[in-house]
Formats: structure tokens, C-alpha cells, sequence
């Protein structure tokens, strides 16, 4: 029953129709009558804790670049780039469902946004070709799995730099600052979390923010899906109280929906950053050589631009921080 409401999702794009009704509190009788998207945890199950602390650090931090970056396709022989040159295309991990961010056009079948022109940027600067680019459309619980097994060269799927992930994979300096808020239906009297008490809270499976939802001293329920458009369709169906997640995603969720409005403070601070194997520092600093010159030549700024600047100012793309 899924599909249907997402082909309404996108009419709502396309025509920029009014907004719906308010919706009242969760009933959960007559929600259970409802069918939910797939894999749905509810409660959310809370994340395995790591076997040990992770060592402090700084998330923002990463690897310097070199003072110049190699032409297009002429790597260095035996690099991450080389075997990404002579392969032809780079493989990225994204999502094809975050409006803005990083989704499928429905009228042309296009993956873009955001994150999309930033990867488009990277493989210019190491194929010569901003279209060399394999899409691999992951959920949030994948990314670092699908890194991990190196099926993928990178992840760029608004991924939060942490000191425990950073043991995992390794990450860019920070393309994107955003901290996590709500999203409620409009005239629901919700405008924080202090006002969701006991009440149903959804966000991504393996995100930062089912961790942030779960320790929020009015006690939610957090509720896990696959994706940040699933919660949406449990919003509107009346299953969940409220939507989760940094800032920029939910953004995206309220352009397509006009019946919900972002509430509440920043409760969280999250850096964005593009994400790969630990076994390639060469390819991390490649990528923060990349960052570096559309920071300096206005690139990220025009990007930022195309996609956000209708909602709100035009900040400042976020200060590179290296820790070598």
C-alpha cells in the first residue's frame, strides 16, 4: 500500500497544492487499520553498544588534502582514484527518496539535489566527467556495510562524522552542517519534544537520530523505518505523532507535504560528510581537495543555492578542519 501514497507525494511536488487537514493525536486503534510501510520497528530496537568506547575526537576533523590535486583521470598508480580511473565510473551509496537532498526526479527518472551535484563535483574532478557516476541507492542501515564490503567507493546520504563511526569508515571534512528537529502535522499543538511524551516519534533505522529520539527526557516512542519518506506516510496515515531527523532531510519531507510544519530547537549538532573505506586515506584526502576548491570558488555556495536557497538564508558552506 506503499506506492500509492509516494506517486501522491510526488503529484505534491509537481503542483504545489494546499495543505491537508490537521491531523489529531495518534489513535492507535484506527491506525493499526492502516497499512504500514515494510520493515517497521515499533518500538525501535535500541542500537548494540560498541564492544568498546570509541577513543574522543573531534568528528569534524579529517585528513589534509594534497597541495594540488592530480589532473582528471591521472591518478597516482596504485591508488583508491587509479582503480576508480581505470574502472571508468565511481560507485556511490545514496538515497533516491530525501526531496532536495539526493531523490528521483519524477518526471525525467534522475537521480538529483544536493548531494547529488556535490558527487557530480568529485567525479569531474576525478573521472573528467561529471556523469560517470554508478548510483547505488542504499538505506540508512546499509551505509556503512555496503562500505565495509568495499561495494561501493563512497557514501554520500547525509552521513553525521562521529568519533564511534569513525572506527568503522572513514569520513570528509563536513560538506553540510544540519541538528535534528521535528516534523508535525500542522494545528497539532506539538512544539517540542517536551510535548511528545509517551507519543510516537519516527526516524531511520542505524541513524543518529533513533539514539537522540531515545534519550530525550520526555520519553517518545521511537518508531524505525527503512527511509525518512516512510515516516512521512506513517505521519500522514496517523501512525506516528512526529518525524525525526536533521533539519535539511526534514525540510524536503514539509516541501512535499504542506499539511506539516518543522518545529523545536536544534537538539543535536550534526556534520555531514562523505564517507569510505578506512582502507582508502588517499581517497579521503582526494575528496577534501574537491571540497576544498567549491568552497573556494563559490561552487558549494551556487549548489547550496539551486536547492535551498527558497527556504532560508544561504549559510556559509562549513570551514574544512584537518587533524594532520
Amino acid at each position: 500500500m506503499k506506492k500509492p501514497v509516494v506517486v501522491v507525494l510526488a503529484l505534491l511536488v509537481l503542483s504545489g497544492c494546499g495543505g491537508r487537514p490537521a491531523t489529531p493525536a495518534v489513535d492507535s486503534s484506527a491506525a493499526a487499520a492502516v497499512p504500514r510501510p515494510l520493515n517497521v520497528q515499533d518500538p525501535a530496537e535500541p542500537p548494540s553498544p560498541p564492544a568498546t568506547s570509541p577513543p574522543a575526537c573531534d568528528p569534524r576533523a579529517s585528513l589534509r588534502p594534497p597541495a594540488a590535486l592530480p589532473a582528471p583521470g591521472r591518478m597516482p598508480a596504485g591508488t583508491a582514484m587509479a582503480k576508480i580511473a581505470e574502472r571508468g565510473r565511481l560507485i556511490v551509496g545514496i538515497d533516491q527518496n530525501a526531496y532536495l537532498t539526493s531523490y528521483r526526479d519524477p518526471v525525467t527518472g534522475q537521480v538529483v539535489g544536493f548531494e547529488i551535484d556535490l558527487a557530480r563535483e568529485i567525479a569531474r574532478a576525478l573521472l573528467g566527467n561529471p556523469d560517470a557516476i554508478q548510483w547505488r541507492a542504499i538505506t540508512t542501515a546499509d551505509r556503512i556495510p555496503v562500505l565495509q564490503r568495499r561495494e561501493v567507493d563512497m557514501v554520500i546520504r547525509t552521513m553525521t562524522s562521529t568519533c564511534e563511526r569513525m572506527q568503522q569508515v572513514a569520513f570528509s571534512t563536513e560538506y553540510l552542517t544540519s541538528g535534528q528537529r521535528l516534523l508535525v502535522n500542522r494545528g497539532s499543538g506539538i512544539k517540542d519534544f517536551a510535548d511528545l511524551a509517551g507519543r510516537k516519534v519516527c526516524a531511520t533505522r542505524g541513524s543518529t537520530s533513533i539514539v537522540t529520539i531515545m534519550k530525550q527526557p520526555s520519553k517518545p516512542v521511537a518508531v524505525a523505518t527503512d527511509s525518512t519518506l516512510d515516516c512521512l506516510v506513517m505521519l500522514q496515515q496517523g501512525q506516528v505523532d512526529a518525524v525525526s531527523t536533521v533539519d535539511v532531510l526534514l525540510l524536503g519531507l514539509a516541501a512535499q507535504d504542506p499539511g506539516t510544519e518543522v518545529v523545536g530547537a536544534r537538539i543535536s549538532d550534526e556534520p555531514s560528510a562523505v564517507a569510505m573505506p578506512l582502507e582508502t586515506p588517499e581517497l579521503v584526502r582526494f575528496v577534501n581537495g574537491v571540497l576544498d576548491r567549491i568552497r573556494a570558488d563559490g561552487t558549494w555556495t551556487t549548489i547550496y543555492s539551486r536547492w535551498f536557497a527558497k527556504y532560508g538564508p544561504v549559510p556559509a558552506a562549513p570551514p574544512a578542519k584537518y587533524r594532520d
